[in-house]
């Protein structure tokens, strides 16, 4: 009787199956991540076309003379944009009004849509017709959009309208977008109908990752509503609170398409904002380093912001 060799125990299967198996396993997460990369791919390709490409071009004209339409080349300026920025009165008067913008449409808004969501946040019937007609306007083009309110807020529009009427033919209503105390007040009101739709959706998935064993154990020791709210709501929403307050802010800084179609940035500039700068300055005057200078500025502000927003809602361990 003989023993078998070292070569030949290694030959056998309970040696072999393993490392096959583990083959497979090897072959098939490569596979898998084969197709996860081309499926990612397109979506890359967008972003650094769209995106980087666009960045990095804005970087490098934001440092020379250049036009969007000359038959004299681009030449390097150094920081002579950044210095005709920063002494230019209708720069800082376009940061005024969007620093106006964003401080009242961030809180009324988030505070809007958190209300919304907690009165649909409930299984009754009903519920779902109001979610939709809630979040209606979101999918509405904001073009369109513009130019619905604008009709409305005209001198004979329906705004004015339903003020005569509440008021008995007492209280005549302003032209709206020609006065430069209601211009940016009237964009506002707009802009919050238009997107509270659409925070509301976000409060509404934050409210029902609460688990519904905390405010059963509320109503057995038989909390006021306000404590629920306080106490376990709020918390609860501590993730959902950091990703509104920096869209809305993100969105009102970079508003521009209400003012464009609404009110050119007038009157008196009391409703341009620096996007609208830059595009005015880069498409209409064809200036396109000193537009790249007014994106590249306004980029930094909006990051710093951003990072700031962050900061002061993280989690505190």
């Amino acid at each position: 009787m003989t023993s078998a060799t070292a070569p030949e125990l290694a030959r056998t299967p309970s040696a072999s199956a393993p490392t096959s198996t583990k083959r497979k396993r090897g072959r098939s997460e490569r596979r898998e991540e084969i197709v996860g990369l081309t499926m990612l791919a397109p979506g890359v390709l967008l972003l650094v076309v769209f995106i980087f490409v666009p960045a990095l071009l804005a970087f490098g004209l934001a440092f020379t003379n250049a036009r969007l339409v000359s038959p004299y080349p681009a030449s390097f300026s150094g920081l002579e944009n950044f210095a005709r920025l920063f002494a230019d009165e209708a720069f800082f008067r376009a940061l005024l009004n969007v620093a106006y913008f964003a401080i009242v449409v961030v809180p009324l808004q988030a505070g809007l849509a958190l209300v919304m969501a907690l009165l649909i946040n409930v299984q009754t019937k009903g519920t779902t017709f109001f979610r939709t007609v809630y979040f209606l306007p979101v999918v509405t083009s904001m073009v369109v959009v513009s130019l619905l309110w604008l009709f409305m807020y005209r001198q004979d529009g329906l705004v004015n309208i339903i003020i005569g009427r509440l008021s008995f033919g007492l209280i005549e209503g302003p032209d709206w977008l020609n006065d430069t105390a209601t211009s940016m007040p009237a964009i506002i009101l707009m802009s919050v109908w238009q997107g509270v739709g659409f925070h509301m959706i976000i409060w509404l998935s934050g409210l029902q990752t609460i688990s519904a064993e905390l405010y059963e154990a509320a109503d057995i020791d038989g909390v006021t509503r306000w404590q629920r709210f306080r106490y376990i709501t709020w918390p609860g929403l501590s993730a959902t609170r950091s990703l509104i307050l920096v869209t809305i802010t993100i969105g009102a800084l970079s508003l521009f398409t209400q003012v464009s179609v609404m009110t050119q940035g007038g009157p008196l500039n009391s409703t341009t904002t620096v996007v609208y700068e830059a595009v005015e300055s880069g498409f209409r005057q064809q200036e396109t380093g000193y537009a790249s200078a007014i994106s590249l500025v306004f980029f930094a502000i909006v990051l710093a912001i951003a990072a700031i927003q962050r900061y002061l809602t993280r989690e505190k361990v």
